[in-house]
């Protein structure tokens, strides 16, 4: 089953939020809660991009990153780092790692929405 967009988060509220917008913005959605279900659920639901949260349970965001750039497989998946307001050196850390986009919370709905849409190249979701 292959998805737009896999939600890696472990914060209920903020998982729930994005999920909503993304769906209502017209998009299929998977979620994962921690670092170490990223890479399997990849494989399994071959979504078209990652929203990745920087502090997930047993594997940070950093290294799940990490790991999909040295995976030829997933290398080039696009990459959404979500990351608390202020951390300069996680913008930083994103951008060396080869994010593809970066996001701080908390967020504005439209902009999560506008970034998705600009990585995914416009296409797929409701105008």
């Amino acid at each position: 089953m292959a998805i737009d967009i896999l939600i890696a988060e472990d914060e209920p509220s903020i998982l729930e939020s994005l999920d909503f917008i993304l769906r209502r913005a017209g998009y299929t959605i998977g979620a994962v809660t921690d670092g170490d279900a990223v890479l399997e659920a990849v494989r399994r639901l071959s979504p078209r991009m990652i929203v990745l949260d920087v502090m997930l349970p047993k594997r940070s965001g950093f290294e799940v990153l990490k790991q999909i750039r040295a995976n030829t497989e997933m290398r080039t998946l696009p990459v959404l780092i979500l990351t608390a307001k202020g951390q300069q050196q996680d913008r930083r850390t994103a951008h060396e790692l080869g994010a593809d986009g970066f996001v701080t919370k908390p967020y504005a709905n439209a902009d999560v929405v506008g970034a998705v849409r600009q990585m995914l190249g416009g296409h797929g979701g409701a105008p």
